[in-house]
């Protein structure tokens, strides 16, 4: 018997686990690590926004992380939360469709916007004399209108595809919902569906991988020629977090996306990483960039201390 694709339809994630004892303790801690989450992101996109020190094609381009940040977390906590002191675990389709597409958009676009970061890294370091020319702000529009526009068409298309099909089950084998979980609930042949999300996997994974391996060998090279020790330090710490951020979401979102079509893959290790895309990314990237980039982080000190009185 088929379910209908409707609000009216429940769908039940997968069980979180706690007993009664723990309901309470992980709702606080879900609470605060949302808070934390949004209200550093808003510090920092509050930052670059208001210091026109940092209006450069480097934060501007930053700019754009703690936004989709946001969006990830906003898309997974809330209802997390909810469901950890209702203890109840559904969901209508209409919720989870909407809360599948936002996460994809998260990490999709994190992709995008670490991968344009390289590049203007990239530029910066190898290129210096060209820089201004090519990342000038008509360019610069051009690159975040790019970003935004790829992902949410490569999105869109993607639960296009899922949204023909009704339901036949309706328990998800994941902890929230993404379109692997939401395929698993089909009877019908997706094998369309399935060409699509691996296109959309290696155009979403490996490209950026591609280019920030190129971006960053490029710099590195470059460094290690340059004479300037201060400078070689400098480029060599702001590659090196960038890098291990990008890393972090890239290795745990292709297991995450690939373990789904594997049997043999472990369910436990394939949510905890799934989760970890959800929770690490958005709590750790203000705090990195905020305390590993001088300049911004000198301009947050300044504009707490405006927005508290401290200083005129």
């Amino acid at each position: 018997m088929f379910l209908n694709f409707s609000s009216e339809t429940l769908l039940t994630l997968s069980s979180l686990g706690f007993s009664s004892m723990y309901v309470y303790p992980a709702f606080v801690f879900g609470t605060l690590i949302y808070l934390i989450i949004v209200f550093c992101n808003l510090l920092v996109l509050t930052t670059i926004a208001a210091s026109k020190k940092l209006h450069k094609p480097m934060f501007i381009l930053l700019l754009n992380l703690p936004i989709s940040d946001i969006l990830g977390a906003t898309a997974f906590f809330p209802h997390l939360v909810f469901s950890i002191v209702t203890q109840n675990r559904l969901i209508s389709s209409d919720a989870c469709l909407t809360q599948a597409f936002l996460i994809h958009f998260y990490g999709t676009g994190n992709m995008l916007i670490l991968s344009a970061m390289a590049y203007d890294r990239y530029m910066a370091i190898c290129s210096p004399l060209k820089y201004n020319a090519i990342m000038n702000s008509n360019n610069l529009i051009k690159i975040i209108c790019l970003i935004w526009f790829l992902n949410f068409a490569l999105m869109f298309t993607l639960f296009m595809l899922l949204a023909r099909f009704k339901f036949c089950r309706s328990n998800l084998a994941d902890l929230y919902c993404n379109n692997p979980s939401l395929l698993k609930l089909v009877c019908n042949d997706i094998s369309l569906n399935n060409y699509y999300g691996l296109f959309t996997i290696f155009l979403v994974m490996g490209a950026p991988l591609i280019l920030i391996m190129y971006t960053y060998a490029q710099i590195l090279f470059t460094c290690v020629m340059t004479n300037n020790t201060d400078g070689r330090r400098k480029a060599i710490q702001t590659c090196g977090t960038h890098l291990a951020v990008f890393l972090v979401l890239q290795v745990n979102t292709t297991f995450t996306l690939i373990s789904h079509r594997f049997d043999s893959a472990s369910p436990f290790l394939r949510r905890a990483l799934g989760v970890s895309i959800l929770i690490f990314p958005p709590f750790l990237d203000p705090l990195i960039y905020g305390l590993r980039t001088r300049e911004l982080k000198q301009c947050m000190i300044m504009f707490l201390k405006r927005s508290l009185g401290f200083t005129k």
